[in-house]
């Protein structure tokens, strides 16, 4: 039987800092690419990187929040069903009780 003893990750930070870079590499690049455009762009870009599941701002910190949040949800919600893409979630951002905007994640099936 060996007794040696394995260290635990958290004695390891350089392997945990190399392994953390090495999994943000992978999905930030894509991902964070999508950030700041229009919900069409958004989606035709994941489309043809074949992405499985995507994560976009929907703003809704102009005009009249109510309509203009619902428009662009819809414009959202049409720009990635016709992709392929499903509604994963829908999480609204409110911040200081104002709704600034919602973090939506498409799935395809």
């Amino acid at each position: 039987m060996d007794h040696r003893k394995q260290r635990p990750l958290r004695q390891r930070p350089l392997l945990v800092a190399l392994l953390a870079v090495a999994s943000l590499s992978v999905v930030l690049p894509t991902q964070a690419a999508l950030f700041g455009k229009s919900p069409e762009k958004s989606a035709e870009e994941a489309a043809n990187s074949n992405m499985l599941a995507v994560t976009i701002w929907v703003d809704a910190s102009w005009g009249f929040r109510n309509q203009g949040a619902a428009n662009a949800l819809s414009a959202s919600h049409r720009a990635f069903t016709t992709r392929g893409y499903k509604v994963a979630s829908v999480e609204p951002y409110i911040e200081n009780g104002d709704l600034q905007g919602f973090f939506v994640t498409y799935q395809k099936p």
